[in-house]
C-alpha cells in the first residue's frame, strides 16, 4: 500500500464569470506543485462579497464545468453551493479532509489580491494548520507577501507559498462590464463560457 499522499489544490472563488486567467493560474499551481487534481469550488454566499450583487450559483456553477471540462487534472465540487449559510473556507476544507481522507494535501489556491485578507478569514490559524495557501503572485504586483508571512510566523513560513504565475489582466469585473457595454469578450474566457453568457444574457444589467 502506498504512502504517497495525495495531493489536492482547491481553486476557490466567486466566478462570476470564470476566465482564462483562473484557469492559467490552477493550470500553473498544478504542474508546479505536482498536483493530482484541482478542485474548482464556486463559492454560493462568500462572506467577502456580502454587499455586492453575485450571479445565481447555478449560473456560476455551469460555467466553471464547462470552462473545466476539457482539463482532465481539473474538477468542479458543489460543496459550497450545497451548504446553506455563508461560504467559509474552513467549513469547506473540513469537509474536503472527511471526503479525501486523511492522507491527503490540500493546496489553497490564492490571488495576490486574497491573500492580503487571510487575517481576517474565519479561523485561519487551524486553516493553515491543516491546509497549505499558494499565492499567485503575479509580475508586478504591488502587495508583499513576506508580510503576510511574518504576520503569522511559523505557521506562515511553513504553509503560505508563492509562486509567480503569467502576467494575465484579467478581472471578473472587467469582463462584466464588456459585457453590460456589448462589448467582445473573446479569448479573455473560454469559448463555451462566452456562448452560455450570451444564451442565458448574463450582466446585461
Amino acid at each position: 500500500m502506498s504512502d504517497k499522499k495525495c495531493k489536492i489544490g482547491i481553486m476557490g472563488g466567486t466566478f462570476d464569470p470564470i476566465h482564462t486567467g483562473h484557469l492559467v493560474t490552477a493550470e500553473a499551481v498544478r504542474v508546479e506543485y505536482d498536483l493530482d487534481r484541482v478542485l474548482f469550488i464556486p463559492a454560493a454566499n462568500p462572506p467577502h462579497k456580502q454587499h455586492f450583487h453575485v450571479e445565481t450559483p447555478v449560473h456560476r456553477y455551469m460555467m466553471t464545468v464547462m470552462a473545466t471540462y476539457s482539463n482532465p487534472n481539473f474538477y468542479v465540487s458543489p460543496i459550497e453551493i450545497e451548504r446553506p449559510g455563508i461560504s467559509y473556507t474552513i467549513d469547506t476544507v473540513l469537509e474536503l479532509i472527511k471526503q479525501y481522507g486523511d492522507n491527503t494535501e490540500l493546496y489553497f489556491i490564492v490571488g495576490s489580491d486574497t491573500v492580503q485578507e487571510l487575517p481576517t478569514w474565519k479561523e485561519i490559524d487551524h486553516l493553515l494548520e491543516i491546509c497549505h495557501f499558494i499565492a499567485a503572485n503575479r509580475p508586478g504586483s504591488v502587495y508583499t507577501l513576506d508580510d503576510i508571512i511574518k504576520h503569522f510566523g511559523v505557521k506562515g513560513y511553513n504553509r503560505i507559498h508563492s509562486l509567480p504565475t503569467p502576467e494575465l489582466e484579467i478581472s471578473s469585473t472587467d469582463i462584466r462590464e464588456k459585457v453590460r457595454q456589448g462589448r467582445s469578450i473573446k479569448y479573455i474566457v473560454p469559448e463555451s463560457v462566452e456562448n452560455y453568457i450570451l444564451k442565458e444574457n448574463l450582466y446585461r444589467e
